[in-house]
């Protein structure tokens, strides 16, 4: 776990990484928090998978709710609410902990959230974002089961970044993302088996930002724009020429739109307590 600032007076923002990422992802998010007074302390859980967390232990099946224990868990342990944010993998997480926590978290700030269960449940179009994902996830398991490590993780990659995504990245990278590719389906099989209901997000009257990129991938542009209409206190923002990694392409403007969110959630919660 990464925490760029770890004053007792400071409000935590708990941000939660994409599958494939690490703590190191939320870098640029935590040096414009700490240059607000110190008003803020990011922490960055990593989740399994990463070298910091370990493998998943594999006592039982894996659930969206193993994965968000360590955050729930940081939320225990302030006193006051603290703030959630998410990417992808990351803003599933972050909607789990928040249902178990409702009343800890200040506000929420999703970028293109993979909730994919909530598919199940959107009609025909649901249904063929359902199965895109369905087929992608298939493909990922199938390379780490043949031994594949290599081609699971360029699928995995050129899906969520865009054909020739892969060859792109340092060696160093390429090398990191196959070492981490056994954890994608246990990620995917999570996300996908999800129980929570779709109604039970109407229990979240926290403030949330949801954002999906101008270029996302048609079954999270579905989740990000159905999301607001859930949640009685969130709204939709898109962001100019991103996709679905905007967080990392384009962090000035996602991170930009992140603080502000916080700071007017925090400058409305203080107005009603005046």
């Amino acid at each position: 776990m990464m925490a760029l600032n770890d004053q007792q007076t400071a409000a935590p923002v708990i941000a939660l990484h994409c599958s494939g990422a690490g703590a190191t992802q939320w870098r640029q998010l935590g040096e414009t928090l700490g240059t607000m007074n110190a008003r803020y302390a990011l922490i960055a859980p990593e989740h399994y998978g990463c070298d910091s967390a370990g493998p998943w232990s594999g006592e039982r099946a894996f659930t969206l709710a193993d994965e968000a224990a360590r955050t729930v868990e940081i939320i225990d342990r302030h006193r006051g609410k603290v703030h959630l944010v998410g990417h992808s993998y990351g803003g599933g997480v972050a909607l789990r902990a928040a249902l178990e926590r409702p009343h800890g978290v200040a506000s929420i700030t999703l970028y293109e959230p993979s909730a994919f269960h909530l598919l199940k449940g959107m009609g025909v179009r649901g249904a063929a974002e359902f199965a895109e994902i369905l087929a992608i996830a298939a493909r990922t398991a199938e390379g780490v089961v043949a031994g594949d490590l290599r081609g699971a993780a360029s699928s995995f990659v050129d899906y969520w970044s865009g054909r020739g995504a892969w060859s792109a990245l340092r060696p160093s990278v390429q090398a990191m993302l196959t070492r981490w590719v056994p954890k994608a389906p246990l990620d995917f099989r999570a996300l996908i088996h999800e129980p929570t209901p779709a109604s039970a997000y109407a229990n979240l009257r926290i403030p949330t930002l949801v954002m999906r990129g101008e270029h996302a991938p048609a079954p999270t542009r579905l989740i990000a724009e159905t999301l607001p209409g859930l949640m009685p206190a969130a709204k939709l923002i898109v962001v100019p020429d991103a996709g679905h990694m905007g967080p990392l392409t384009h962090a000035q403007a996602v991170n930009a739109a992140i603080v502000r969110h916080i700071e007017a959630c925090d400058e409305r919660a203080e107005s009603l307590s005046e």
